[in-house]
């Protein structure tokens, strides 16, 4: 069974004048609350958070992917989840929390919005729904966390691999730019490794790899080569993330 459709993610789709879906889903008067949203380019590699260091800005991403990355005693980098066109970054101040033991960085370029943390906690204490709707994101991201360690801990390689392209193909497209070292070091494997995952989902008419890019060729294909790995962090995310009620202000 096809989850989404083939061209586009359901993550992504919008009518409204954000990209960004959790802004979309936002009435005007909880918009209103965040008030000057900044613009701005997001280059690859450019740092949204640091580990372990006070959070002071919030980026909604309208395009590009962010990932958030462990390390291992600061010798290997891990991938844990991944923020794109459907959220925020500064989970971490939904749950009383001023940083986070994970570090977040752009690994597709893109461009977003940017507000100060502290003007989100003001918008946060005035506003029921604005909780609701930021927590709702905050738990379909924690699924999404959740699905990657159970992917990790019994999903073959290539299997990981089909269910990391359909991710980032949710976010950005099918066709997008990544080398193999990089892939090699979000899945915490080997390069050669990820070289031969790639050259076994290519050969089977999957999709395409060539000079650091990947275009996906069959994405129902690639949703059964991830042999359930992918899909059930995608429908509870198209779940929790739909449109909320007009904004009711917290009692004094």
């Amino acid at each position: 069974m096809q989850l989404f459709p083939l061209r586009e993610s359901i993550l992504t789709q919008t009518d409204q004048p954000f990209r960004n879906r959790l802004l979309s889903a936002l009435s005007p008067s909880d918009l209103a609350l965040l008030g000057n949203l900044v613009p701005l380019d997001l280059p690859l590699r450019h740092t949204l958070e640091a580990p372990d260091t006070p959070i002071e800005t919030v980026y909604f991403i309208e395009r590009g992917v962010a990932s958030v990355v462990s390390q291992n005693a600061g010798r290997r980098e891990i991938e844990v989840g991944l923020i794109g066109p459907e959220g925020m970054t500064a989970i971490s101040l939904l749950g009383a929390d001023d940083r986070s033991p994970f570090e977040t960085f752009m690994q597709v370029e893109g461009h977003g919005y940017c507000m100060p943390a502290q003007r989100l906690l003001r918008a946060l204490e005035r506003s029921d729904t604005l909780n609701h709707a930021l927590m709702r994101y905050a738990r379909a991201f924690h699924i999404q966390v959740a699905a990657t360690s159970v992917s990790n801990g019994y999903a073959k390689l290539e299997q990981r691999l089909a269910r990391w392209l359909l991710m980032v193909a949710d976010r950005v497209g099918e066709s997008f730019h990544i080398t193999h070292a990089f892939l090699a070091t979000m899945l915490a494997v080997r390069r050669a490794g990820v070289t031969l995952a790639l050259q076994v989902l290519e050969g089977r008419g999957l999709i395409r790899s060539s000079r650091g890019s990947v275009i996906i060729l069959d994405r129902p294909g690639l949703i059964e080569a991830s042999n359930g790995a992918y899909g059930l962090a995608e429908r509870e995310q198209c779940r929790l993330l739909q449109p909320l009620e007009p904004s009711s202000p917290k009692r004094a």
